[in-house]
């Protein structure tokens, strides 16, 4: 996309396995009636059928708001739904190969943990976002990479100008932190999804200064 990217301080990721019997549809619409303007939607249990009913019904709700929807790992899925972008692992599609199945109307993000890789990342032109971590430890996800720390997300942000998301462990407690140490966005999971999320939004948006 060629318009300069602006991430929000908050960035919720609403994920199936952690909403309970909240559906994704509805932590969209939580999500926004509590002001987020980014909300990744990840389903990596759900199948296929099911997954993309749940975005289309997410497209629906998001339609005509300040909300922009971005996916998780699922580059087909975003080719086929009005997202703003989709989020890369590193064992994703390469940024390259999303580019062209996406084209230029969607942004693409990119997992890091390791110097290497924000490099790779800081360098490669078809990433519009970076995101860093994990922070701190995070129970939200079981095979999450070694925990890289507060320094390291400090040295990240003197290695590039595009824009940092900070992720993993990161709370009301911990936001500040993250933003200090250079961070343009706090992606969060299971503080946004446990429990109350209009109740979980409005702490962390007090966090963060608004």
């Amino acid at each position: 996309m060629e318009v300069r990217l602006d991430p929000p301080v908050l960035y919720p990721i609403a994920d199936c396995g952690l909403l309970g019997e909240t559906s994704l549809t509805e932590a969209v619409a939580r999500l926004g009636d509590a002001g987020a303007t980014w909300i990744q939607l990840r389903a990596k249990d759900l199948e296929d059928r099911a997954l993309c009913s749940e975005v289309e019904a997410c497209c629906e709700r998001a339609a005509g708001t300040r909300v922009r929807l971005w996916i998780n790992d699922r580059v087909d899925v975003a080719a086929m739904f009005p997202v703003a972008g989709v989020h890369l692992g590193q064992t994703d599609l390469p940024p390259s190969v999303a580019r062209r199945i996406l084209g230029r109307r969607r942004w693409i993000g990119r997992s890091t943990h390791t110097e290497e890789q924000v490099r790779e990342a800081a360098a490669d032109p078809e990433v519009d976002v970076i995101a860093v971590g994990p922070v701190f430890r995070t129970a939200s996800k079981s095979d999450h990479e070694p925990v890289v720390g507060l320094e390291f997300l400090r040295r990240a942000r003197r290695m590039t100008d595009k824009p940092i998301v900070a992720i993993g462990g990161i709370d009301e407690h911990r936001l500040g932190e993250v933003l200090r140490q250079g961070a343009d966005s706090a992606a969060i999971l299971g503080a946004v999804c446990r429990g109350s999320i209009v109740g979980n939004m409005q702490r962390l948006g007090r966090a963060a200064g608004g």
